[in-house]
């Protein structure tokens, strides 16, 4: 078959989704090597592949305006694709062939004023639309599956479950070679970390709060590094750390590439993700494959990801995250735990699986044995 998968995550730089469509298509190709993958988008890629398979490529198609409506549709049909992907909320409007969508969460619909209001009416518009039409729909957690079930009147059998994955290079590094990464960044020896987009959904402020809780009323002097490209309404965490005087012991790293990640994973203290709402929770993952202690919301989805490996704590208890860290830095035993146990868990989860599940939604999808 010759498949296309959405490339547009690709031409910025890569966040949840990016990772997810490029490692996606890394693994289906090697899977399934008959068959001949091309990653879509009608503007640049940013994110190139490296040493890709021959059966997989990325296409820079030509026709850039309404391209889910037309240009889209019309490539499909030109080049004769036995199936598209939409790997980010987004199928063609007219459907020349299977469509699988991939809803990784509704938080637009749902949690509508952690975002920006453009992008929840279109969501609003746009996203029954693409569910109703897709041959068939993939997300990362039964609890997502459960929400688009329910919220978008979908039936269920039409949606399957797939997790997501650690990337294949986020592993322990010993803490000599995190040294170059954290000297050139700015990062001192004993650091709690936060990775993510700086936006209210991740619930920055709270991890904050707790933080500033911490340097307050215990002997602890640890570093905050956020790493993490700014986002919607990222001047009330700016301004949060200028009003408490948090500015000497908070490190903004910006954005930062797998290979400094993977150091910054591996030599932290703690990870904390105190995100109020996700899909799947990637980056409690990858920090658990590095041999991260990682403390994270009790909210379903990331529960159901990382299940015991994690300290769990309810995302708006300022008091209790304080609490949950001071625990983690304090006693070595705790954070040898959890680490071990996060490594467990983490290995659970491969692109591997990932694909090979997904190449089960195709099948149906085309009516086709794997």
């Amino acid at each position: 078959m010759r498949i296309g998968l959405d490339g547009i995550p690709l031409a910025s730089r890569k966040t949840g989704i990016g990772h997810y469509t490029l490692e996606l298509a890394r693994a289906l190709a090697k899977l399934a090597p008959d068959d001949e993958f091309e990653l879509l988008s009608p503007v640049r890629f940013i994110s190139s592949l490296e040493h890709p398979p021959s059966n997989l490529r990325q296409v820079e198609a030509a026709r850039r305006r309404f391209w889910f409506i037309a240009g889209l549709p019309l490539y499909i049909r030109r080049h004769s694709l036995a199936l598209f992907h939409g790997t980010n909320y987004e199928i063609p409007w007219w459907n020349e062939c299977p469509a699988i969508l991939s809803i990784h969460d509704l938080s637009l619909l749902l949690h509508p004023e952690t975002h920006e209001s453009r992008l929840v009416r279109r969501a609003r518009y746009r996203l029954p639309l693409m569910a109703r039409w897709a041959t068939r729909i993939i997300t990362a957690t039964e609890f997502i599956k459960k929400e688009v079930s329910q919220y978008l009147k979908i039936d269920p059998e039409k949606i399957a479950v797939t997790p997501y994955a650690p990337r294949h290079n986020f592993r322990p590094l010993e803490r000599s070679d995190t040294e170059e990464t954290r000297l050139r960044l700015g990062v001192q020896d004993v650091f709690i970390l936060f990775v993510g987009t700086i936006e209210p959904r991740k619930n920055l402020i709270t991890l904050l709060r707790a933080f500033s809780e911490i340097l307050k009323n215990t002997e602890l002097r640890p570093q905050l590094v956020i790493a993490g490209q700014e986002g919607w309404l990222v001047g009330e965490t700016l301004n949060y750390v200028q009003s408490e005087g948090l500015s000497d012991r908070i490190k903004f790293t910006g954005y930062v590439t797998d290979r400094d990640l993977r150091a910054l994973y591996s030599s932290c203290a703690v990870c904390v993700y105190p995100s109020l709402y996700e899909g799947f929770g990637l980056p409690p993952l990858e920090a658990m494959a590095c041999g991260a202690p990682v403390i994270t919301s009790d909210v379903p989805s990331l529960t159901e990801t990382v299940g015991n490996a994690a300290l769990l704590v309810a995302p708006t208890d300022v008091q209790k995250l304080a609490q949950a860290i001071v625990e983690m830095l304090r006693h070595e035993e705790q954070r040898t735990h959890f680490s071990r146990m996060g490594l467990e868990r983490a290995s659970l989860f491969t692109w591997e699986r990932t694909a090979r599940l997904t190449l089960e939604v195709y099948s149906k999808a085309t009516h086709r044995s794997v």
